[in-house]
C-alpha cells in the first residue's frame, strides 16, 4: 500500500507494503480517458479552468485509506489516473511528485494548487476537503474531455473577468472528504435544476455523488462570484456539523 502520512513527497521514497483495503463506497470497473489538469497553454492555469475527464467511476473506493493517500500500485491505471486527479489538484503549477516501482517511474504533476501545504505537512481535515471538492468537480459520467470553470474560496480558484464571461452557466456546487472511509460526495444544484448530465448522466439515480437538493436550501452562504460555501447533507436550520465550507462550484460554457 502506498500512504502519505506526513508530506506528499513522501510518495518519492514511501514503498508498496501490501494491498490497499476498500474504504466503503461504489467499487470502479474500469476507466474513461482524461486530460491533463488544467489548461495551461491558453493561460487559464492559474484561474481554475480545467478539463475534467475523470470518469466517475475512476473514483476508485480502495485509492485512500483514513491515514491518508492509498494505492494499489500505480501500475494500475485506475490508481495511477486517481492519482493524477488528486496530484494535480492539491498542489500548484510547476510542482511534481515523482514515484518509483518495480524500475518504473511514474510522475504526476500540480496544476491547481487548492492545498500546496501538502507537500511539507499532513493533508489535515480542510487540506482533504479541498481536494475532495476539487476530484469531484472534475467527475465526468462518460470520461469525455469539456472545459469547465472551477471556483471556491481557496486562493488557487481566483476568477477573472474573462472566465466568468466565457462560462456564465452554473452547474452544481461539490464537497465532501474522499479520505473519509465511507467516502462522503455531495453536489447541490443551482436553483431550478433538476439534473447534472456531465457527472450523472441522464438521471441523479445511481450517481456518482449524493444530490441533497438546491444549494440555497443545503447551504447556509452565497459566496463570491455565484459559488456556495458551508454546505450540507439536508436544509440548512442553522449550523449543522457535517456542513463543508470548502466547497467548489462548477461553471460551464453557454
Amino acid at each position: 500500500m502506498l500512504r502519505i502520512k506526513s508530506g506528499l513527497w513522501g510518495l518519492v521514497s514511501v514503498s508498496i507494503v501490501g494491498a490497499a483495503s476498500g474504504c466503503g463506497g461504489p467499487q470502479a470497473d474500469d476507466l474513461g480517458e482524461a486530460s491533463s489538469a488544467l489548461l495551461a497553454e491558453n493561460g487559464l492555469a492559474a484561474n481554475g479552468l480545467a478539463a475534467n475527464g475523470l470518469a466517475a467511476n475512476g473514483l476508485a473506493a480502495n485509492a485512500l485509506d483514513t491515514n491518508g493517500l492509498a494505492a494499489n500500485g500505480l501500475a494500475d491505471p485506475m490508481a495511477h489516473k486517481f492519482m493524477e486527479y488528486v496530484v494535480s489538484c492539491a498542489l500548484p503549477a510547476g510542482h511534481t511528485v515523482t514515484y518509483t516501482q518495480d524500475d518504473a517511474t511514474y510522475t504526476f504533476a500540480g496544476s491547481i494548487g487548492v492545498a500546496p501545504e501538502w507537500e511539507q505537512e499532513s493533508c489535515d481535515g480542510s487540506c482533504q476537503r479541498w481536494v475532495s471538492a476539487c476530484v469531484l468537480a472534475r467527475l465526468n459520467k462518460l470520461g469525455v474531455h469539456r472545459q469547465i470553470s472551477i471556483r471556491g474560496a481557496n486562493p488557487a480558484l481566483a476568477v477573472t473577468l474573462h472566465e466568468m464571461t466565457d462560462f456564465p452557466v452554473r452547474e452544481a456546487t461539490y464537497y465532501g472528504n474522499l479520505f473519509q472511509p465511507n467516502q462522503p460526495r455531495y453536489a447541490c444544484l443551482p436553483p431550478d435544476a433538476t439534473e447534472i448530465p456531465r457527472v450523472c448522466g441522464d438521471s441523479l439515480a445511481g450517481c456518482a455523488v449524493v444530490v441533497p437538493g438546491e444549494c440555497r436550501s443545503v447551504c447556509e452562504h452565497a459566496g463570491l462570484f455565484r459559488t456556495y460555501s458551508d454546505c450540507g447533507t439536508e436544509p440548512v436550520t442553522g449550523h449543522a456539523a457535517d456542513s463543508y465550507a470548502e466547497t467548489v462550484t462548477v461553471f460551464l460554457a453557454p
